[in-house]
């Protein structure tokens, strides 16, 4: 497969919504994610704990962001199949270089950069088919999740329900951290056959929700929406490419197509904010640093 090299990266489906989970239709073709979390998401509660946060590293003299590429991620991606063909889920090496090379392209403006710490592969047929909070994500991730909170355990499947992935928050890992990581449908990886969104981006975007992002359409048109104050309000996802959609007609801005958190094709989606940027970072730091400041 010829990786495209990004000016366009999408992302996928995953994690973020008000409250606990946020449902997504059930055609795989014509969306991206479940919200999914082990615990209720308290917004409030994460936003002012980030505050706090930051606000002591200040009084220490503490920077609050880090220089681009300056955090490294280690990834364990775990390829969970029910057969030792392709179709049947056992991605190949190749894939997976070109999945962990889409993130370092989507993420080259940020902090992050991705490094394979290794390959697994199981054939498990239940687990294969597992869902968002199902007893095989269970067994699966119980077995397999490597590392600390610093790790990003990425899981290839063929979700049941026709998800695209699912991912969980950075402030769940405390109190849950074998259900922490990113599941992705396997054929959504580069060279996959689920396009539109089979260029790598599902793992992009659930990443980004790994990393403490919610959808750009978190809210609708009401504040705080997403909670980053330049990505502009979206009334509902947006799918395709629909250039000029503006769903919030009250709210400054047109809907943030090409945003990574957004639910358009793979090839429209190409960029994070600078606040979005600051998020993660420091969610990161606060949730995932081996040794917390």
């Amino acid at each position: 497969m010829t990786m495209k090299l990004k000016s366009l990266a999408l992302a996928i489906c995953a994690l973020a919504a008000a409250g606990n989970v946020l449902a997504a239709k059930d055609d795989v073709l014509s969306h991206r994610c479940q919200t999914v979390s082990p615990e209720k998401v308290d917004r409030t509660r994460i936003d002012d704990n980030l505050t706090t946060f930051l606000r002591a590293k200040k009084a220490r003299g503490q920077a609050t962001l880090r220089e681009t590429g300056t955090v490294e991620i280690p990834v364990w991606f775990h390829v969970i199949n029910k057969g030792k063909t392709l179709a049947k889920g056992n991605l190949p090496d190749t894939q997976i270089a070109d999945q962990i090379a889409v993130l370092n392209s989507a993420y080259a403006a940020t902090p992050f950069r991705f490094t394979l710490a290794g390959v697994d592969r199981t054939t498990n047929k239940a687990w294969f088919k597992m869902k968002p909070g199902s007893a095989a994500e269970t067994e699966a991730k119980t077995a397999l999740r490597k590392g600390g909170p610093e790790t990003l355990n990425l899981y290839s499947a063929a979700p049941n329900g026709g998800l695209l992935g699912w991912a969980t928050f950075p402030s769940s890992y405390k109190n849950k951290p074998t259900a922490d990581g990113v599941v992705v449908l396997f054929s959504s990886v580069p060279g996959g056959t689920a396009s539109p969104y089979n260029e790598g981006d599902t793992g992009t975007h659930e990443v980004g929700h790994w990393l403490g992002l919610y959808h750009t359409f978190q809210g609708g048109c009401t504040a705080p929406g997403d909670g980053v104050g330049d990505t502009a309000f979206e009334a509902s996802p947006a799918f395709g490419c629909p250039v000029g959609r503006d769903s919030c007609a009250t709210q400054a801005g047109l809907d943030p197509i090409t945003n990574f958190m957004d639910y358009t094709d793979d090839s429209c989606m190409n960029e994070f904010t600078a606040e979005q940027i600051a998020r993660m970072d420091q969610m990161h730091q606060q949730y995932r640093s081996p040794v917390l400041p």
